[in-house]
């Protein structure tokens, strides 16, 4: 049976473990350091100490006296170890100088040889040593006793290094115990923080995070969708490749503030809003794009994650579906007003009424021709002139006269290739459309459509206009903006993709009041021989 390999610690656990033991070498470390001071300072202290009382004793008068009386311990004993309890040393050893004890803390000692080098002291010089004596070993110090400018005794003093091991005992004592507490306060604070770590980390060893890294980078880049997190400051903290492609932003976008990307005021808005947006459509300089906002929230808000959809090409579809129904339902109209007026003359050549049959249908077959013949004759362009016959059916249908003006020429050849008939089609389609919705319903409702480009001008010129209420003048600045309408929520796309369009043809659009009353939209596309440098779209609005 195997047994289970054991799961590898935590990352906050590993860590946990190695700072506790980095604070408990440490603090072993300092109290270490701290105890090998105290003993050297406990010694050196003990050494001045001893220096000073045989100092003391050295230049007393009465110890140079007593030391050339005939009797010097009956004189220096008592004076020796009232002196030693006082100075609080452990001996005061005055001698001959030849090293004979005449006073020792031990009577039986006195007389015999004093246990330590003295040579420096006969010799006139302080001289201090830790030696072996009787009472163990001690830090001493001796001195040259002087009378008529000889020396005449010696005296020593010392402490014995049991009573300095004491004295480090206690303090070592009191640092053993400060070293705990700062162990034990090292270990509370680690224990704190990798706790936090752990609920940041999940509990996740190393690997597991790298493994979780890696995983992380390869979803980031693999998904076309963009994908942008904003964090608490609404920074960008992260973007993919996608997202940078579909905003149009560049490799060094990571930490900039979203309001200072240059996107569209709409889009800005969405990504700093502190409330999820689902499912909008945002219009950036060439694309249209789908935005959800979901905000990241841990116990206080840390930032935003934002996805983004291209949905240029879809909405670009759909206007053509919608361009290609409108024809369908145009034709359905158009066979059903046709199956009408083909009963009314069928009727009337049946009542013998051949004459008024006759003119009845001629008069029809007229007025239908009419708009077909100018629209053919002034403009050249295949796409064009089937939209304007198409959108003329549909405008009829809704009691709509769309009117080409009698300017409108558009000569063989000279809309180029490189314009796309699609952007054409965006163009007058949406402004035609909107113009029909505009003056549906108002009095003589009338669309005026001028489409013109000839030879020498150098330019293609789109132009409609309406007899509706026209744009109010609060309004004008926002015309091309993401969901400007009148018409309801969910619609307000159409001048946005215009405005598109325009855009990568390098044109201009202007709004001004038409003529009959409502708004009048010119677009003008730069033709191949056309002076004007290719750039962004103009947005001229006048009144």
């Amino acid at each position: 049976m195997r047994l289970p390999l054991p799961r590898p610690r935590s990352l906050a656990g590993q860590l946990f473990a190695m700072q506790v033991v980095l604070v408990a070498v440490v603090v072993a470390g300092c109290a270490f350091f701290a105890y090998v001071t105290d003993l050297a300072q406990a010694e050196e202290t003990a050494r001045r100490q001893s220096t000073a009382t045989a100092a003391a004793v050295a230049d007393s008068p009465a110890v140079a006296a007593a030391a050339r009386s005939a009797d010097p311990t009956a004189v220096l004993q008592p004076y020796a170890e009232s002196l030693r309890r006082h100075a609080d040393v452990a001996f005061v050893v005055i001698m001959a100088p030849d090293g004979t004890r005449w006073t020792h803390p031990e009577p039986e000692q006195i007389g015999r040889t004093y246990l330590g080098h003295i040579e420096e002291a006969r010799q006139g010089r302080f001289y201090s040593e830790t030696h072996l004596g009787v009472l163990g070993p001690s830090v001493r110090t001796v001195a040259p006793v002087y009378a008529d400018g000889r020396v005449v005794a010696l005296v020593s003093a010392g402490i014995t290094i049991e009573r300095i091991s004491e004295q480090v005992r206690e303090q070592v004592a009191a640092l053993l115990g400060m070293a705990g507490a700062a162990l034990a306060l090292g270990g509370a604070g680690t224990y704190v923080v990798n706790a936090r770590l752990r609920r940041h980390t999940h509990g996740m060893n190393a690997t597991e995070l790298s493994r979780m890294h890696d995983y992380h980078e390869a979803a980031l880049h693999a998904v076309h969708e963009g994908l942008v997190m904003l964090d608490g400051g609404r920074r960008i903290a992260l973007i993919n490749d996608g997202a940078r492609e579909l905003l149009g932003l560049d490799e060094g976008v990571v930490g900039r503030p979203a309001a200072e990307l240059g996107l569209p005021a709409s889009l800005t808005g969405a990504l700093l809003s502190s409330e999820p947006r689902v499912d909008e459509t945002h219009l950036t300089a060439d694309r249209v794009l789908v935005v959800n906002t979901r905000p990241v929230v841990g116990g206080e808000r840390r930032g935003t994650v934002v996805t983004l959809r291209d949905r240029t090409e879809l909405q670009a579809l759909s206007g053509e579906l919608d361009s290609e129904r409108g024809f369908t339902e145009a034709l359905r109209s158009q066979a059903h007003e046709a199956a009408n007026r083909l009963h009314t003359v069928v009727s009337l050549i049946e009542l013998g009424r051949v004459a008024e049959a006759v003119e009845f249908a001629t008069a029809e077959l007229e007025l239908a021709q009419a708009l077909t013949d100018r629209v053919v004759d002034a403009v050249g362009e295949p796409v064009l002139a089937a939209l304007l016959l198409g959108k003329a059916a549909q405008a009829n249908e809704r009691g709509v006269e769309l009117v080409l003006t009698e300017d409108s020429r558009i000569d063989d050849g000279l809309v180029p290739a490189a314009l796309p008939s699609r952007d054409l089609v965006t163009i007058l389609g949406n402004l035609i459309d909107n113009a029909v919705e505009a003056a549906g319903g108002t009095p003589h409702a009338r669309v005026t459509v001028t489409v013109a480009a000839r030879a020498g001008d150098g330019e293609l010129l789109l132009r409609v206009g309406d007899s509706g209420p026209g744009v109010r003048p609060a309004d004008r600045d926002a015309v091309l903006g993401r969901g400007w309408t009148t018409r309801g929520p969910g619609r307000g796309l159409g001048l946005g993709l215009v405005g598109q369009a325009v855009s990568r043809a390098a044109g201009t659009l202007t709004l001004t009041d038409a003529a009959a009353g409502g708004a009048e939209f010119t677009v003008r596309l730069p033709l191949p021989d056309a002076s004007a440098p290719a750039g962004a779209a103009r947005v001229e609005v006048t009144a």
